[in-house]
């Protein structure tokens, strides 16, 4: 028994469509990440990046949820951009972008507010428990931020 398959006509370039956005937000995902991670690292002393590869706790954990909290504000300005696929790249490109600058200058304050030394908690070669604090605020502010997007 042979059975054929009916697809719409336009199904090819439906998922054509599909497939070129999907690399687009991609991309300008992975650049809204990569500027999140370097504001991080711009308003945080010390060079993370170094810190993490040479394995201090601290910065591991505040590094990580950063990048959490940066990829939570980009996924929901990607997910909040509607229209057609230009716009969306565009707002969510803006609002990725204004997102991570609101979320890097909050947990700042909040650091301050905590009156927290981060630069000698992320430079510790021993596991402090108030990095889970500025852990937890990068993820909050994070939602926070999130949200507002949306």
């Amino acid at each position: 028994m042979i059975t054929n398959l009916a697809l719409d006509p336009g199904f090819g370039s439906s998922i054509g469509q599909g497939v070129g956005a999907i690399a687009l937000y991609a991309i300008v995902g992975l650049l809204l990440m990569v500027f999140g991670f370097y504001a991080i690292d711009w308003t945080t002393p010390g060079k993370l990046s170094t810190l993490v590869r040479d394995g201090h706790p601290n910065a591991v954990i505040v590094t990580s949820a950063g990048l959490v909290s940066m990829a939570l504000i980009v996924v929901v300005a990607i997910y909040s951009s509607e229209g057609k696929l230009a716009e969306g790249l565009l707002s969510a490109l803006i609002f990725g972008l204004v997102g991570i600058v609101v979320q890097v200058l909050a947990v700042r304050l909040l650091e301050w507010v905590t009156r927290l030394d981060i630069g000698s908690l992320i430079q510790s070669d021993r596991f402090a428990p108030a990095s889970a604090v500025v852990a937890a605020a990068h993820v909050a502010l994070g939602l926070v931020v999130a949200v507002a997007i949306s």
